[in-house]
This record gives C-alpha cells, structure tokens and sequence, in this order.
C-alpha cells in the first residue's frame, strides 16, 4: 500500500484543523449514539445485561452489579459511623445517615449568628427572617414588624387600643374602690358594704339566703363557691399539698395557707394592727373581723335551735354541728378521746400526753396547757367570779355551760342520757359514763397515796383525804360523806 494511502497530507495547518474537528464530532456522535442505545434498552426496553455470577440477580448497569458483589458476597462495609456501630457500603449512605440520624450534616453556618442549617433553602429562609428585616412597619409600642401598613394599623387598633381601654377601665375601678375606698354596693339587711356588684350579690347569697349550690360528690358538705368546693376535694380527700415552703418541710394545700405561715413564722410580720388594743393581724380581713366582733360586738350569726349568736359564720357551723348534732369527728391517736375540730385534738395531745403546760397560775401551783383556760381559772378559783346567773332561782355559775346544763336538768327535768344495763338516766352523759364506770364494771381508778383506800371518783377521794388524813370535818364534807 502507498504511504500516500497510509495517511493523508494536508496543504495547510487549516486544513488539518478541519479535519481533526470532523473526527472529533464522528467520535462524540459515536459515544451519544452509545449513550442513547444504553439508555434506551435499559430504561424504554427494561433490558438488564448485567447478571451476578454468585445469584441470579441482574443488574442494568455495571456498576450496580459491582456495589451488589461487594456488600452481599464479599460483606464489604468499609464507610464505617463515628458515632455508632453501623457500617455503609457506600460513602454517600453514610453521610446521609450522619445527616438524618446525628444531625452532623449541619455544614451551612449563618455568617451573623453561629446557628448551622441543613439545607441551603433553610439558611435563605433563616436570615430573610430574621437578619434580612423585610418588614418595614414598626409598631412602636410593642417593636412588633409588619410588611404593610394596613397591617401595622389593624395590630395597634385591635392590641393596644383595646389594651388600653382595659387598663383604664381597670384604673377607674382601683381607684374609686382601693384608693377612695369606695364601695356603692349595700345590704339593707345587715348596713354591710361591697366595691361591686358580684361581691354583694355573693354575699347576699352564701351569708343571707344560705345557698350552697356546689356539693361535693365525695362528702356531704356544700360549698358557697365552685373553687372553694375544689379546693376542699384537693386538700382533704386528695389529700395533696402542692405549695411547699422553700425555708422549711412544711407543704400547704392553698397557696394563701404557705404565703400566711412564710408571713407569720418566717419573717414575723403582722402588718394590721388594731387601732383600739395591742393585737395585729396578718390580713386586712383579720382585722376587720376582730374589730366588728370584738369592739363592735357585732354577732350576726344566729343558731336557729339555741339563742346563741356568733361574730363568725364558722364558729356557728362548729356550734351546730358539735353540740346539737354531736359531733366529734376528730380522734385522739393515742387514747379513745374525741374533740369537735382539730385544734382541741392537738392541744389534748400537748396537755395530757406530752405534759406540756406553760401557762402558770401566778397565784397558786397549778398549770395550764393553754391560756384561755388559765384566765377561766384565775377568774373562776382566785377572784370568785360567777357572772351566769339563773333566770329561774338565785343560783350563779362561773361558766355559761354550766348554767345551760343546770337549767336543763334541774328546771326542766331533762335526764337524755340512759343506761343501757339498768334503768337508770342521768341528765349529764359525763354522770352515766361515771355511773357505768363504778357500779357495772366496779372500776375504782382513783388510789389515796397515804394508805390503801381506792375510789371511783375523784371527788370521792378528795373528800376522803380531806376528812381522814387531814382532820377537816366541814358539814358539807359529812355530808357529802353520809
């Protein structure tokens, strides 16, 4: 063959040039052409050339035949996690693993602040709100941004100018009731006074009509208010104290309970004092309860079974409920003792089985576990006071019950209290508790420390002491004796 033949000459550098540009095209439009017949087959025709030589599986392109080969025959995971065990065949599934799982893929930092993004759309989104202040209207009141103005106009109409109308409405009100001390709102009944409507409306209702409306479903008692009812379903048959004290262990069931006790025991405030005596108050009402009651002696609640009146609506639901209906739900733990409310359990308890008495009569030997009792003694024993006189004879005593049980068993001959073993009926239960005690289970618990005698009651040893070992021979001590 001729060299001629061999390879072409060419005139000019041109020349060339146009020829290795037509070889080059030939060569792309060979390599598209390719392209096209794969992609045609494989996609349009679903023709799968590849075929794995360990399984039957087939493949459309070489490449996933060698990822296959290398995870499932060869068990090749070499793109391991840094943060847990798992293992990927392939690099690009362990970074999109790190980016769902870790949360590694946060590689998009905000150049004004430090916060990283996933995505690049999130980023945008980031600074557009809050770097980018699109939001040209600026309420003033509130820095508040809005895109138009109409919206900025809306914003203030409905938030500040109702906001306002709220505060001044509530200005007004606080000033004519706190700082005037104002209060429109009277009960023809009673002259009482009240700053709004509701006030006396309730009052009305819970201290005139009586009316409970809310009853609880757990117990018997009923409630003037819906929240007092819940309160009481919280506290005492939940049995929950959410209000802690931070200075001490004691927990509350009310929130005004822990705010009292922080007052009084914590920080020894009592910041009502009363204009006519020493005594101070830690709320407002305390104070304008004792000076109604106590200096006024006002006591508008009145028991409709007895003439007995009280200045606290409580203390004559306490009166009812113990001496006309008797009573006395709460239990000594550590004897068989029953009191009416809770106090005189823990003071029991103090008195009698703690022996604590720290109220000392300054004219004799004896002690007292409250002071209350003390001052009824010192009235009583020293001074000789006896200011309940009977209406019906000439006789005095020095306590009110006293007088009540005399009328009751000696002018009206009432004996309510029988004996269940004999026919006997006292007027006292204290003399048929007595009565049973000494004559049916023969119990003499009272013993003379000087010589050997026993006896039923206290009384009866008193008067033995005092006429066998101290000489004494009153007539009304032999008489007592006969």
């Amino acid at each position: 063959m001729d060299e001629s033949k061999k390879s072409e000459e060419f005139v000019s550098k041109d020349t060339l040039s146009e020829h290795g540009d037509v070889v080059s095209n030939k060569k792309r439009c060979v390599i598209y052409q390719e392209s096209f017949i794969k992609h045609r087959d494989t996609i349009h025709n679903n023709q799968k050339n590849y075929a794995c030589d360990k399984c039957e599986k087939i493949f459309e392109f070489r490449s996933h035949l060698s990822r296959h080969q290398i995870s499932e025959h060869k068990n090749r995971k070499d793109f391991s996690c840094d943060q847990c065990e798992k293992k990927f065949v392939e690099k690009s599934s362990l970074l999109t693993h790190q980016k769902l799982v870790h949360k590694n893929g946060k590689d998009l930092t905000c150049n004004k602040c430090e916060k990283k993004f996933e995505n690049k759309s999130s980023l945008l989104k980031h600074k557009k709100i809050f770097h980018e202040v699109f939001k040209d209207y600026l309420c003033e009141k509130c820095a508040k941004r809005f895109g138009n103005k109409q919206s900025l106009l809306l914003h203030i109409k409905i938030v500040h100018n109702k906001c306002q109308k709220k505060i001044e409405t509530k200005l007004i009100r606080h000033q004519t009731t706190i700082q005037e001390i104002r209060k429109d709102f009277a009960r023809d009944e009673c002259g009482e006074r009240f700053r709004n409507k509701s006030h006396l409306l309730f009052h009305q209702n819970t201290i005139h009509e009586s009316r409970k409306d809310y009853a609880c479903d757990k117990c018997e008692r009923k409630f003037g208010k819906k929240s007092h009812m819940l309160d009481h379903q919280k506290t005492v048959h939940e049995g929950r104290k959410d209000y802690a004290c931070d200075k001490c262990e004691k927990k509350f069931g009310q929130k005004n309970n822990l705010t009292t006790h922080q007052k009084t025991i914590h920080e020894d405030r009592k910041d009502y004092a009363c204009d006519d005596c020493d005594k101070k108050f830690v709320h407002n009402h305390y104070l304008l309860l004792h000076t109604k009651t106590v200096h006024e002696g006002r006591k508008e609640y009145a028991c409709d079974k007895c003439s007995k009146k009280f200045g606290h609506r409580g203390n004559l639901s306490r009166h009812q409920k113990t001496i006309h209906e008797g009573h006395k739900n709460y239990a000594c733990p550590k004897c068989e003792a029953k009191f009416r409310d809770k106090s005189e359990v823990k003071r029991h308890q103090l008195v009698v089985h703690e022996s604590h008495k720290e109220y000392k009569s300054n004219k004799c030997e004896k002690k007292f576990g409250n002071q209350s009792v003390l001052i009824r003694h010192q009235k009583l024993t020293h001074d000789g006071r006896k200011d309940h006189q009977c209406d019906k004879c000439e006789k005095k005593f020095g306590k009110k019950s006293h007088l009540l049980r005399h009328q009751k068993t000696v002018h009206e001959g009432r004996k309510d209290h029988a004996c269940d073993k004999c026919e006997k009926k006292f007027g006292q239960k204290s003399d048929l508790l007595k009565h049973q005690r000494t004559v049916h289970e023969g119990r003499k618990d009272f013993a003379c420390d000087e010589c050997e005698r026993k006896f039923g009651t206290r009384n009866n040893l008193n008067t033995h002491q005092k006429i066998v070992h101290e000489n004494r021979k009153d007539s009304n001590l032999v008489k007592k004796v006969i």
